[in-house]
């Protein structure tokens, strides 16, 4: 049986909502399973889910053998824009998981293109047919997925020769003064929390490009564009130079503002199709929990 340990910091409230943002993997439900379970406890004492969390509590979580995943077809929407016989193109909303886990073995992306097409690539293990690349469950925006697995092959070596274009709109904390700037640092798993991905001397490479696209008062509206891939990569960088991204649970302030999750959403995507060799390109709006926050801001300016 595997083990999670985290130490409480600055978090406040109930256990089952503190869980949740500090292993985001993990769905409430899941986490408030475990504590029916008693296999959450407080400084060795078992707790319920309304058990408020107090500065040093020590939190061990016991997680049971995980089953094997049953991969099931879903009639869950879709914001498909663009399809043909070897990629589709999907604008995922914010809170979507993009394949089962553990703590999410449905209502995935994956469960909702097992309905929509019946061939996705097989390259990935089998709760993951046609996934090329992931963005994180409350990031918003657009990914590529592979239908076949020559197309599968030929989208992941763009990604990993950095020919693929992917861009991203992110709404940080702090005025950055300056117009670009590139963060060249390595990301892996953090030291102190084994939950998230920091810059450590080890990491694998990182590199990620911002330009400013507005500022106000203590935020600034940028766009990303990624060179490499890493798991949060543009969260932790931008955390990294001090101007985290609003509403992040796992590397932002714990109070900001309302939204359901960071604000950074996927907006451009551009690739080399693997049969046409055409050079594709694709972009959607900010979700509109982004939008009205931006209004606001406005507003105030």
């Amino acid at each position: 049986m595997e083990s999670l340990f985290y130490t409480i910091k600055d978090e406040a409230g109930r256990i089952d909502k503190v869980l949740t943002q500090v292993f985001d993997a993990y769905s409430r439900s899941q986490i408030q399973s475990w504590l029916k379970e008693s296999l959450v406890s407080v400084n060795q004492e078992p707790v319920k889910a309304n058990y408020k969390v107090k500065e040093h509590d020590d939190i061990t979580i016991q997680i049971p053998e995980v089953k094997e995943l049953e991969l099931i077809a879903e009639d869950i929407p879709l914001d498909i824009i663009y399809e043909d016989d070897d990629v589709i193109v999907i604008n995922k909303p914010q809170g979507m998981v993009v394949h089962p886990s553990a703590g999410h073995p449905n209502g995935t992306l994956v469960n909702a293109l097992l309905y929509h097409c019946k061939d996705l690539s097989a390259i990935n293990d089998v709760i993951r047919p046609g996934i090329v690349h992931r963005i994180d469950k409350d990031t918003s925006g657009l990914l590529m997925v592979a239908k076949n697995d020559q197309a599968h092959l030929f989208l992941s070596d763009q990604l990993k020769e950095r020919k693929a274009l992917r861009k991203y709109v992110a709404l940080v904390h702090g005025e950055i003064p300056h117009d670009k700037g590139t963060i060249e640092a390595p990301i892996g798993r953090s030291k102190e929390n084994r939950q998230k991905q920091a810059v450590v001397a080890d990491g694998k490479p990182a590199l990620t490009h911002f330009e400013v696209l507005e500022r106000f008062n203590d935020f600034t509206l940028i766009e990303c564009q990624l060179e490499t891939g890493r798991t949060h990569q543009i969260r932790v960088h931008l955390n990294y130079i001090g101007y985290p991204i609003a509403g992040d649970p796992m590397y932002g302030p714990r109070k900001t503002l309302k939204g359901n999750g960071q604000f950074l959403h996927a907006k451009t995507i551009g690739f080399e199709h693997p049969t046409t060799h055409e050079l594709l390109t694709f972009s959607s709006d900010i979700p509109e929990v982004f939008a009205v926050e931006l209004k606001k801001l406005r507003e105030m300016n």
